[in-house]
């Protein structure tokens, strides 16, 4: 292969994954968060994941992209492993929709589609007409790069050095196992490998047999993307990537044993296809078409030898990954709309979520200043995830207490409903300056900014003093306390004083201009952090006051009763 040939391979090949990449931007902006959602709820059976795991995929042209928000979903805790191994099956076969696409011969076409995307994406003023047009600027974009590499490799057809290697394939599947995991890993797509793959059969210097284990390498190659993903993600996630690599692995294992045990079956496969072919109107199709049909094919066959066999792969991924996860799981655990016909123990179900919600935001309070403090950023990670778990868990409990038939309740549990709205609101304000001293981790870690000691005991002080403060808020929801409520009022005005404290003395090193005082982008950040910290203190006065005035209208409805009876 030339120097030419191989730019013009390389150039095709981009051209042909940016097309893919736009075409794929253009489609998901088009379906919103809609997927998401729609991926998350509609998976509670493992052939309903199938299904849903196809349709997502085939919309947004990326088993990649579909696995690795699985494995997201996993590690998040809106999704059970078993339920994610249905969606990466389907997800699988969602993905031979785009082989099924580039199998057309539409290179014709491609200009047509370039030039009306590109017009309608950079002048059209609606966002909708701009998607669309980001859609057929990458269809087309793909289209051509799928022609220039067909054109590029043509001249390889009289090659006799490179037929022979490519007869090969034929001869030890197993060099063509290699070629596409080698492929398909070094450029992160088994859709742009198919395009390679096609490309080379449409140059007429590959034949279907020998392409037939490509294809198979090129689906254990795609695992890759998701096994990195799944890096520092949860035991769970790490077990959804482990599922996706099986099932590929086994399927591909199954094919390529038939390779070397079964003879020509290379051919009997390749005349089994064309009938199957003809059974949907393609009497006669083409090597490129055949090969598309091999490949979705292949993946439905997978799909339904393994989706029985669900709960044993589960199994499997477990004695593979042994150990117990800890990670919290998504969305409340005590509210149920069935408790809606009972009030009353819906309101004490409230409280008892407002806590669990004040756990995790106190953990991440906690998490976060020790962080910053040993400028540890791995756990950085950890904190955004529950701040997501936290708004999620916001959102569900706010909207679940709007729905609580005030009819049925007294004005006092009717004022605790409007209190709680007030205390849910102010621990996710909590976790929100939590998730903002992840940023200042960030600023830490990549400025190396060392603190004196003066400036880190400061820190410790305060934050030994705001986790202990945290334990007694939980403490206050959970019991109506006024003497703990007044305990935290008390250590809040303590915070407010220590802030001006520590805020003048900083500003009196820093405006010393003295670095070995204090580095002035570490004062600026030490400012920011205590910020923070006084922030959440006061975020628990507020929750203090919200409790003493449920206490108070109580005392004023009972001395109201009290004078009644009089």
């Amino acid at each position: 292969m030339g120097f030419d040939m191989a730019i013009g391979l390389l150039g095709g090949l981009g051209l042909f994954i940016y097309g893919m990449k736009q075409m794929s931007e253009g489609l998901q902006k088009t379906a919103g968060k809609r997927l998401r959602h729609f991926l998350a709820a509609m998976t509670s059976k493992p052939i309903m994941g199938v299904g849903v795991g196809a349709l997502v995929t085939s919309i947004i042209q990326s088993s990649s992209a579909t696995t690795v928000m699985v494995v997201g979903f996993v590690n998040a805790g809106l999704m059970t492993l078993f339920q994610s191994i249905g969606v990466i099956m389907g997800a699988n076969i969602g993905t031979t929709v785009t082989a099924q696409l580039i199998a057309f011969k539409l290179g014709d076409y491609a200009f047509h589609a370039i030039a009306i995307g590109a017009f309608t994406y950079l002048f059209s003023k609606s966002k909708k007409f701009q998607y669309i047009g980001q859609i057929l600027l990458g269809f087309g974009l793909l289209f051509l790069g799928l022609e220039t590499m067909g054109d590029t490799m043509a001249p390889l057809e009289n090659s006799p050095v490179f037929i022979d290697w490519m007869e090969n394939f034929s001869k030890y599947p197993i060099l063509g196992i290699l070629t596409g995991i080698i492929v398909t890993v070094a450029i992160q797509s088994s859709s742009a490998s198919f395009g390679i793959l096609l490309g080379l059969v449409t140059a007429g210097v590959i034949h279907y047999e020998a392409a037939i284990p490509i294809l198979l390498g090129s689906n254990i190659g795609t695992t890759v993307t998701a096994i990195l993903s799944a890096i520092g993600a949860s035991l769970t996630a790490k077990r959804a990537a482990a599922a996706h690599f099986l099932f590929n692995v086994l399927g591909a294992a199954i094919m390529i044993a038939f390779l070397y045990i079964i003879p020509n079956f290379g051919g009997l496969l390749e005349n089994l296809l064309r009938d199957i072919s003809g059974l949907f109107g393609q009497m006669n199709p083409s090597e490129e078409r055949l090969l598309a049909n091999t490949h979705t094919f292949f993946n439905v066959i997978n799909t339904l030898v393994w989706l029985p066999f669900t709960g044993f792969m589960v199994y499997l991924v477990k004695k593979m990954i042994p150990g117990e996860d800890l990670t919290l799981t998504r969305g409340t655990t005590f509210i149920d709309d069935r408790m809606l016909s009972t009030p009353y123990v819906a309101i004490d179900q409230v409280k008892k979520e407002i806590v669990y919600m004040h756990g995790i935001a106190s953990d991440m309070v906690c998490d976060s200043v020790k962080g910053f403090l040993d400028s540890d950023g791995d756990v950085i990670k950890k904190i955004k995830r529950h701040e997501d778990i936290v708004n999620e868990v916001e959102e569900e409990l706010l909207y679940f207490i709007q729905k609580i038939p005030q009819a049925q309740l007294n004005d006092i549990d009717i004022r605790t409903l409007d209190k709680y709205f007030a205390v849910v609101d102010d621990i996710e304000s909590i976790a929100d300056d939590a998730n903002d001293i992840t940023d200042f981790i960030e600023e830490r870690l990549d400025n190396k900014l060392e603190f004196s000691k003066g400036a880190q005991d400061t820190i410790e002080e305060v934050y030994e003093i705001i986790c202990d403060v945290l334990d007694k808020s939980v403490e206050l929801i959970e019991t109506h306390d006024l003497e703990i409520a007044a305990e935290i009022l008390e250590v809040e005005e303590r915070l407010d004083e220590m802030q001006i404290q520590f805020r003048n003395e900083n500003i009196s090193r820093i405006k010393r201009a003295d670095k070995k005082a204090c580095d002035p982008n570490s004062g600026i950040l030490l400012l920011e952090i205590l910020d923070s910290m006084e922030h959440i203190s006061d975020q628990m006065a507020d929750i203090a006051h919200s409790i003493i005035e449920i206490y108070e209208e109580r005392e004023l409805k009972s001395h109201e009763d009290d004078v009644k009876v009089v």
